[in-house]
């Protein structure tokens, strides 16, 4: 048998058909499972085919509405792409508790992505950080000629930077552009200013320029939301709602002290808005890597190894107060958001009006993900909402009816385990009854 190559000369240039019909074979995939590759109705195949390369098909994630928000005094319903189950009921219950005292407050700051060039070789990087700093109105000016839109509607260069790297290669000049992107993203028009002005940076410093590209560590773009969640809407059956507080304060000054715990309770803070930033069509791994980049780059100035996304501290009356700060490069022009059907309608039903209100929005998600997580494991665990969920998956799994769903459901929880097989016998056992 000859063995299968990965080896597929002018594979981009076939069709779509013809791709799926070639991986086929080579999967030995049936007409059922390749028929999950087909593109869902409502989405132009000819939209996704120039999105990236050499395409087969679409990944769909579930997308779930999260409601009760209020934020800023305006309400929002915020639509959630994720995989994960209980994400979008938590941010639902936790935006219903902060409502009691108002909602989340959000501010942001200006739109200002930053553009890096790299100058290396450079004979005497002291002095030639002062003669780049000596052409500042030069080269912004030579930046913002490189798009005069953004510049017309109030953005584009602002300010110029120049560190001093030490690296395993030797001392590196690094120019940082800081520009103002608006609504958009940034990328393009960053590494656009940045390419022109590298071969000029580099005959100033005397250097070579090697990379020139946008960073996604937004340190000047940034969201912040507080809420106060109030003690006696925490209460539980078994605990007070003064408790619920201690207990959540607990949780959190373990995130502060502990980098292993850290990464889960960050990681909880990006389930909503990463799930947010997805639906909307902006790049949640730019989103993902600049916020886990700056919990670090803050706690450098502590001596820690990284720091919580969030605070939660405890006011006068006893109630809970949680806020967030974080870097959020989105935006609502250009790229996916702009051409994606489904990031459309998504931002449709946000009801945005600029990028920063969108950013603003994801910091009020991001806190309310992270303090119903908390209350959950300061409470009754977290794995009692998951299972729920995940017993809703094997009942469907199984085979039952939307009518039988929830009666498999409700003695997985009660009965255990919760695994497949189980389901298909409560399944079983539910029809023997009925006929």
């Amino acid at each position: 048998m000859t063995e299968r190559s990965s080896e597929v000369p002018g594979f981009y240039r076939r069709s779509t058909a013809e791709r799926r019909a070639f991986v086929q074979r080579w999967a030995g995939l049936s007409d059922e499972e390749l028929r999950a590759l087909e593109f869902p109705p409502g989405v132009d195949a000819g939209v996704v085919e120039r999105m990236i390369e050499n395409v087969v098909g679409v990944m769909s994630v579930p997308l779930g509405i999260a409601t009760n928000f209020r934020i800023n005094g305006r309400e929002y319903l915020v639509p959630m792409a994720i995989e994960e189950p209980s994400v979008v009921a938590a941010a639902s219950n936790a935006a219903k508790v902060a409502r009691a005292a108002g909602g989340f407050s959000a501010q942001s700051t200006a739109p200002v992505m930053i553009g890096q060039v790299q100058l290396v070789g450079v004979p005497d990087p002291a002095a030639a950080r002062l003669r780049i700093l000596d052409r500042r109105d030069e080269l912004l000016a030579a930046a913002n000629a490189k798009d005069p839109v953004l510049v017309k509607f109030g953005g584009g260069a602002k300010e110029l930077e120049v560190r001093l790297v030490a690296s395993a290669r030797g001392p590196m000049l690094v120019v940082h552009l800081l520009v103002d992107a608006r609504d958009a993203g940034g990328m393009n028009a960053v590494n656009t200013m940045c390419e022109a002005l590298a071969p000029e940076l580099a005959r100033l410093a005397g250097g070579r320029a090697v990379l020139r590209i946008i960073s996604n560590l937004a340190i000047h773009r940034l969201a912040r939301a507080h809420a106060t969640f109030r003690a006696d809407q925490l209460a539980t059956p078994t605990a007070t709602g003064a408790e619920v507080v201690e207990g959540i304060l607990d949780a959190y000054a373990f995130a502060a002290a502990d980098p292993f715990r850290c990464a889960t309770h960050n990681k909880g803070i990006m389930n909503g808005v990463s799930a947010v930033v997805l639906a909307s069509g902006n790049d949640f791994r730019a989103v993902e890597s600049g916020a886990h980049t700056y919990a670090a780059w803050q706690a450098a100035g502590d001596g820690t190894v990284v720091r919580p996304l969030t605070t939660y501290e405890k006011d006068r009356d006893g109630n809970l107060v949680g806020s967030i700060e974080l870097p959020v490069p989105v935006g609502l022009v250009g790229g996916a958001t702009a051409v994606h059907p489904t990031a459309r309608a998504v931002v449709k039903i946000l009801g945005v009006r600029s990028a920063r209100e969108l950013g603003e929005l994801l910091a009020a998600v991001g806190l309310a993900q992270n303090f119903a997580a908390l209350r959950a494991l300061a409470t009754e665990g977290i794995q009692r909402g998951h299972m729920e969920l995940h017993a809703r998956n094997y009942a469907a799994s199984a085979g039952a009816r939307p009518d039988e769903v929830d009666r498999v459901v409700e003695r997985l929880v009660r009965e255990g385990p919760i695994r497949l097989d189980r389901a298909k016998e409560i399944l079983e056992e539910l029809r023997r009854n009925a006929g």
